[in-house]
């Protein structure tokens, strides 16, 4: 075995922690960043919230890149030879109103323990060539904006609604029950689902009131047992019938069937609707299918009168509790918006959804000026909290360099995407991500974290920025079509045509075909149902 030194040379790359941060936080949507904002909040003592709108500077830009070693020796030395700044007004205002809270932070500052990753930094201001990726060149742009009246705040957009058990309570309150009854008619309704179906039996629920109480430790064949259980479904049923006559009609059905049957009894009593009753006994595969012919058949109507009735079924709401959903968790906060400004738009950031973040100077000052002292734990205890401190203004930077990038990444699809922006869906035009990442000096998988889970509103509605963004489908002209504006043309063709005659997909594709646009079959079947649209067979109207 022969020893020898030998001489290699390789490259790698190393993820910084920095860097590592800045692509987590560009990746998260509106809600994840909150989070990570409160949760960086509670763990670093140096962040704090200001009501104020903040500069660019004033997000701790301008120190972030300055190594800690230097940063302690000027701060000594303005120590040594400056007297200490009394403070202001309004600092010994807003450190009053915080004395509760700076009692935790400072046992924070006594008790922290060393952080193992390293925010300092190699000591250098240049910038990288890799540091324009995530935003290091962007100019500053204000994202606050003097037109308060054409955004809405995300409060104004959250208003819970009614729930649908709140809704039948209300109403249950105006009964006059016996207290067996009333807690009947109370555990039916906690039972429905959100559509305002009752997915489970009588004698499920029967039992499962019997495990809540406590029957539930005697023995299950219990002759008691089981008059206890057959005693309690038939006050359940009394129950169920109550809550089928309450608002809205169909709810506390067991299928689809009982509900529409229970929406039809709440009509006048007309042959219409004696025949779609029958039509609701039968299976629902024929109704789906509309096969008229067998309906007529087994329910000894005639063609005119099912027609009739399939088209008052059609008029019934399959889901009652739809309109009691909570929607405020579907609301979407937009990160951009978008305004007319004369000839062109103004793309601004939702000041809504941007944190107001600053460095505590209370706790940096303090942490300057005892430097190395008996009271903060010595040299490893100032060497934690300054490491925190750096965290703190990279956590403050990369926030900022996020919301740029986001801004730049929206105001080159505005820019892009302008006939959009005028015209709507019809005219949008093909684009990849690789366009953007090109014009900007972007990686592709940069535009990539941008535009997800990321929205912008515009005059037209509110999109996901991915939405901008569609593959091309030729043309005859040799030019190239969006696939978005081909399904927005889609579903023109279908909202125009005859009922009693709707279009297949090959006749829509003969149509894009007029248009110019080389589109088969099966394209057209794929953007359909991507649309939500039925086929023909089933968009035929009675």
């Amino acid at each position: 075995m022969k020893q020898g030194l030998s001489l290699r040379v390789s490259q790698h790359l190393a993820l910084t922690p920095q860097l590592q941060q800045s692509i987590r936080l560009l990746q998260l949507s509106t809600l994840e960043m909150a989070q990570e904002v409160e949760q960086m909040l509670d763990e670093n003592p140096f962040l704090e919230r200001t009501e104020e709108v903040a500069e660019r500077e004033a997000f701790g830009l301008d120190h972030v890149d300055v190594p800690v070693s230097a940063g302690e020796q000027i701060a000594d030395a303005s120590v040594a030879d400056a007297p200490v700044t009394p403070p202001s007004l309004s600092d010994a205002a807003s450190s009053s109103s915080e004395a509760t809270e700076g009692d935790g932070l400072e046992s924070k500052l006594e008790g922290a323990s060393p952080v193992e990753e390293s925010w300092e930094g190699d000591g250098t201001v240049e910038m990288a060539p890799d540091d324009s990726e995530w935003g290091g060149d962007a100019p500053a742009r204000n994202s606050g904006s003097g037109d308060g009246d054409e955004t809405a705040s995300a409060a104004d957009l959250a208003r819970a609604p009614v729930s649908l058990q709140d809704h039948l309570h209300d109403q249950a309150r105006c009964l006059r029950l016996s207290d067996e009854d009333r807690a009947a008619l109370y555990f039916l309704i906690e039972s429905l689902n959100d559509d305002g179906y009752l997915e489970e039996s009588l004698a499920e629920l029967a039992s499962a009131w019997l495990h809540l109480s406590a029957v539930s430790t005697l023995v299950e064949n219990d002759p008691a047992v089981q008059e206890e259980r057959e005693a309690l479904e038939q006050r359940l049923g009394v129950a169920l019938q109550l809550l089928q006559h309450m608002e809205p009609a169909g709810v506390g059905a067991r299928d689809l069937g009982e509900c529409l049957r229970l929406q039809i009894l709440e009509l006048r009593n007309t042959p219409e609707a004696r025949a779609a009753l029958a039509i609701c006994a039968q299976p629902l595969e024929l109704m789906a299918k509309r096969d008229i012919k067998r309906l007529c058949n087994l329910c000894g109507i005639d063609d005119e009168t099912a027609r009739a009735a399939l088209g008052l079924i059609a008029r019934l709401e399959p889901k009652p509790g739809r309109r009691f959903v909570d929607v405020e968790r579907n609301i979407v906060v937009p990160d951009v918006i978008v305004t007319r400004a004369g000839r062109g738009f103004k793309v601004i950031l939702n000041p809504d959804v941007m944190p107001r973040l600053r460095v505590h100077d209370v706790y940096a000052n303090a942490m300057r000026q005892n430097r190395g002292g008996r009271d903060n734990g010595g040299e490893a205890g100032h060497a934690a909290m300054q490491q925190r401190l750096q965290e703190a203004r990279w956590f403050i930077k990369n926030i900022q360099q996020r919301f740029d990038t986001i801004l730049r990444v929206s105001s080159a699809i505005v820019e892009r995407q302008r006939n959009f922006f005028m015209h709507g869906e019809l005219a949008m035009r093909p684009l990849v991500l690789r366009e953007i990442a090109d014009e900007l000096g972007l990686h592709e998988s940069t535009i990539s974290r941008v535009t997800t889970a990321k929205y912008m509103a515009t005059p037209f509605g509110t999109y996901e920025l991915k939405y901008f963004f569609g593959s091309s489908l030729g043309t005859e002209t040799g030019g190239n079509a969006s696939s978005t504006a081909v399904r927005a043309l889609l579903k023109q063709f279908i909202s125009a045509e005859e009922p009693a005659k709707p279009l297949s997909d090959n006749q829509l594709s003969d149509l894009l075909r007029e248009q110019g646009i080389e589109c088969a079959r099966r394209t057209v079947a794929k953007y359909r149902e991507a649309l939500r649209i039925a086929p023909a067979n089933l968009r035929k109207s009675l």
